[in-house]
């Protein structure tokens, strides 16, 4: 049971921090749309375009404050996101393919179906490259919906809707790798490789310092910019090479401090000195720090500063929308619509028709708690498309107009996906007397037949 605990904490604390995300990216879109919309909009697009650089001698490199924001702190976004879908690989809802076939499928007909309904509704060859703007799903907004609903939701729903996140996100990086890269150069991917190959080195060579592999990282940032593809890459890429196993881990940590606390228990405290009282406590503190794999323990370090930090910054950044002429033209009404319906009616059809076929071919089944109801709450919550949506949409799309019409038809289908979403889990989900957003170890039990 301890173990189980154990193993329920991380998911526990992972969904707090996102639905508290979820409120704060609300308020951030807010006031970015009236500042936008204010006698004060020329100050807002003045303020994001801002030129930010440095010099050393005759080297200079200056770009805009937004380009920071994009290119930059959500670099960190999507290095937590490679670190998330490493350790669901190694040891979560994505770790054994018989949990992994019901998310898998739900995300990816997920992907498809707002995708093809998307190409349907602005398939000409000037608007057609929104395509994977509708294709994502926001968890922060996607686990505050759930929160709201409280125990009308199972812990296995939750479990379920964060597997389906993760293959979600996993599948926006591979196609904005491939699809929303300019070309490739060589001379930039070979600077990628000598970052990578440096962080492969440091970690044979047992290098447990994470300041050090911060100029590693950087290169291969720098590298992947210069290569043409999107730098956010460099940071899933980084994510997913960090290590996920732990040198003692919980039951390592326990014996070693034990074994270090317990002279300390029978001896006289007058009688024994500050340095060996300092000695001790920097064993414990490296067992502390050995307890958590290096994956673990960035993921507990950044998914605060990403959730509470980048990912408000980045909502301030690019949910200022003018709403007046926002789609003042007919490709500008066919993007928005195309994105809206998208997500409000792909995302769902996508998840329900990809789950029944997976089930019907016995290729997965539901766990426990899941029924048809739920599934079809998780479809429609799953429509909330905000962050990675925009992010895509800020590739997809040159074309100021466009882009505009483009970030408008995802607020207006996450707001819509979000209500409706509440809606429904009022209608259709029964209270089950489970807590909030937190998962009690006899749920995290439960949750690992999905």
């Amino acid at each position: 049971m301890r173990i189980v605990r154990l193993a329920g904490r991380p998911l526990e604390r992972f969904l707090r921090v996102e639905a508290a995300s979820g409120i704060l990216l609300l308020i951030a879109a807010g006031i970015a749309l009236a500042w936008a919309n204010s006698p004060w909009a020329n100050a807002y697009l003045r303020f994001w375009h801002t030129p930010i650089g440095i010099r050393v001698g005759a080297f200079s490199f200056a770009r805009s404050l937004e380009f920071f924001v994009n290119d930059g702190l959500m670099a960190i976004f999507f290095f937590v996101v490679g670190l998330e879908i490493r350790r669901e690989l190694h040891r979560g809802e994505l770790s054994e393919w018989r949990r992994a076939a019901l998310p898998f499928a739900a995300a990816l007909g997920g992907m498809l179906a707002p995708a093809l309904l998307y190409l349907a509704l602005a398939g000409a060859p000037a608007t057609r490259s929104g395509w994977g703007v509708p294709m994502a799903t926001d968890i922060a907004f996607a686990v505050g919906i759930l929160a709201l609903l409280g125990g009308r939701v199972p812990a296995a729903l939750r479990v379920l809707l964060l597997a389906l996140a993760v293959i979600d996100d996993l599948g926006a990086i591979v196609i904005i790798a491939a699809f929303y890269s300019s070309g490739i150069q060589l001379g930039g991917l070979l600077v990628a490789a000598l970052g990578l190959s440096s962080v492969y080195v440091l970690q044979r060579l047992g290098v447990r310092s994470k300041l050090l592999y911060v100029a590693p990282a950087g290169v291969v940032w720098a590298g992947v910019y210069a290569a043409g593809v999107h730098p956010t890459i460099a940071g899933v890429i980084v994510g997913l090479i960090t290590p996920v196993r732990a040198w003692l881990g919980p039951e390592g940590f326990l014996v070693g401090v034990r074994k270090e606390l317990e002279p300390w228990s029978q001896a006289d405290p007058s009688m024994l000195s500050s340095q060996a009282l300092a000695q001790t406590l920097r064993r414990v503190d490296t067992a502390r720090r050995e307890a958590l794999s290096p994956a673990e323990s960035l993921i507990e370090t950044l998914h605060p500063w990403v959730a509470f930090g980048i990912m408000p910054v980045f909502a301030l950044a690019n949910a200022g929308v003018p709403i007046a002429g926002g789609v003042a033209d007919a490709q500008s009404w066919r993007v928005a619509s195309a994105v809206g319906v998208g997500l409000v009616v792909g995302k769902p059809l996508g998840v329900l028709l990809a789950s029944g076929l997976a089930l019907r071919l016995g290729l997965a089944s539901l766990p426990r708690g899941i029924g048809f109801r739920q599934l079809v709450v998780l479809g429609v919550v799953a429509g909330v498309g905000f962050t990675m949506a925009l992010f895509v949409a800020k590739l997809a799309f040159a074309d100021a107009t466009l882009l505009s019409a483009a970030k408008l038809g995802v607020l207006a289908a996450s707001g819509s996906a979000a209500l409706l979403g509440f809606a429904l889990g009022r209608v259709l989900l029964t209270r089950s007397g489970a807590p909030g957003p937190t998962i009690s170890a006899d749920e995290a039990e439960a949750s690992t037949e999905l």
